[in-house]
Formats: structure tokens, sequence, C-alpha cells
């Protein structure tokens, strides 16, 4: 072989290889950036709004101006009141909806005349606005904190029910007949077979149901709530007073985001086995 084969086969070797530390360096500064890649930009088309003259100021206030306001809110204690009222319907709600969502979503999907019972009022209940339950709830519970958590709980139920039903409903058959095969009964096949093969089904279902949740907590907080985002926000806009709407907001995405990375991260903790596509891709960044 001529030493030009030789140092071809050696160019080659070291680009199909392993990265080096700078590749990595690169690599993880790029995984780091990325997301801030959109905000940024929405940042800079905020400002350049305002100094173009496209929005005015008392339709959309300057970010020094919304950060004055969050660093007064937070000062005076106003707004860790906020969200210490809002955490908590939100979790008492949570829980109170995805625990029979998960329960009832397993019986649905390993029980046809459970499903047929009651599958078809549960869809039909899903297309019902969050807004219009407001009404019924204060009917039914006035306008004290138990229909606040009553609705968030409603808002969380529905599609932590459905996805569990539809990740029970596709477990493969013949897993099933194989542990049946092998002797498992019936409590043991579902504890060894249909529950691991369902949990991730199950966890979309979860983190659907908690952003959800979210949705439903502003609506809650309607009910003649007196604290709270959703009654921050509701009180900023009737009191024309744009940059603590934009604060309540923006609290309310970085709740929404923690809240959910925390729960993807408990996913992949309890999921570490599987072996798919988005597994391998979050292992590489």
């Amino acid at each position: 072989m001529a030493v030009g084969d030789l140092s071809d086969l050696k160019a080659r070797g070291l680009r199909s290889g392993a990265p080096g530390p700078v590749r990595r360096i690169l690599r993880a500064g790029f995984g780091v950036t990325l997301p801030w890649v959109l905000p940024a930009g929405l940042l800079g088309l905020w400002v350049l709004s305002l100094d173009r003259g496209w929005v005015r100021p008392y339709q959309l206030p300057t970010p020094p101006t919304i950060m004055s306001t969050f660093l007064e809110l937070l000062g005076r204690g106003e707004l860790a009141r906020h969200v210490g009222a809002t955490l908590n319907r939100l979790l008492a709600g949570y829980a109170l909806g995805a625990a029979p969502g998960v329960l009832f979503g397993l019986l649905a999907g390993t029980s046809v005349n459970f499903r047929r019972f009651l599958d078809p009022t549960v869809q039909g209940l899903r297309a019902v606005p969050s807004l219009a339950w407001v009404p019924l709830f204060l009917l039914w519970f006035g306008i004290g904190e138990q229909a606040r958590v009553y609705l968030i709980a409603l808002g969380a139920f529905l599609p932590v029910y459905l996805n569990t039903m539809a990740a029970v409903g596709s477990v493969d058959r013949k897993l099933i007949e194989l542990a049946g095969a092998y002797g498992f009964g019936p409590l043991k096949i579902l504890f060894r077979v249909i529950l691991p093969g369902s949990m991730p089904g199950v966890f979309t279902g979860l983190r659907s149901g908690l952003s959800l949740a979210w949705m439903f907590v502003v609506a809650a907080e309607l009910i003649a709530a007196s604290n709270g985002l959703g009654f921050m926000l509701v009180e900023g806009q009737s009191t024309m007073r744009p940059d603590r709407v934009l604060v309540s907001l923006l609290t309310f995405a970085v709740l929404g985001r923690g809240s959910d990375t925390l729960l993807a991260a408990l996913e992949r903790r309890l999921l570490v086995w599987r072996d798919t596509l988005a597994a391998t891709q979050e292992e590489r960044r």
C-alpha cells in the first residue's frame, strides 16, 4: 500500500472518530444557546417595535419598565403571595384530577365494558370549553376555594385519562399472551407487562394534564379570587396596567415551563430503559 493511501486512511479515520475537545465544546455551546435564540429574537422585535413606533408604550411597555414592575412586586412580597396562591391551587387540583385520570384510564384501557360505560361521557365533556364550566361550578360550589380546585382538577383529568387509556390499548397483545402462557395472573400481567409498556403514554398524559391545568388556573381564578396570578392579570387589565399583565404572563410562562421540565426529568429517570429516538437524542445533548 502506498504512503499516500495510508495518509488518506488516517485522515478519514480522524474525521470519522470521536469528536475532539474543541468540537465537543462547540457542540455543548450550541446546545446551550439554541433554546435562547427565539426568545432573544422576540425581545429584539419587542424593542424594535417600540423604537420604530409600531406600538405605543401604553400598549406594550418597554423591557426596563417590565423589570422595574417585577422588582417592585417582588420587593413588596406581592408577587410571592400571588405565586404561592396559584401554586397551591394548581398542585391541589392537579393531584385531584391526575390520580383518577390514571386509574380510570387503566380501567378503560383494560376493560371493554368499562370503556363503553365511561368513555362516551368523557369524550362529550372534553368538547366543553373551560370557561363554560365557571357558571356551573359557581352554582355548585360557591365562590370559595373549592370551586377553583375542582375546576383545575377537571382540566387535568381529561388529558391524563385519554392518554392513559390510549397507552394501555397500544400495549403489544403478543406480550400479554406470552405472559399468560408463562402462568402470569391478571395482576402480575398488569404490573409486569401493561404498566411498564404504557408508562411512556401515561407520562405524555401527565404532562398534557399539567399544561391544561395551568390553562384552567386562569379560568379558576376568575371565580371571585382575591389573589393568584390570574387575579393579578385581570386586575392589571381593569386598572390599565399592561406592565402588571405582562409580569403575570411571563411568570405563568416561567412556572409552566419549570414544572414541565421537572416532570420531564422524572420521566427520563423512571423510563431510562427506553431505547427510542427521543431518548437517544437527549443522551447526545
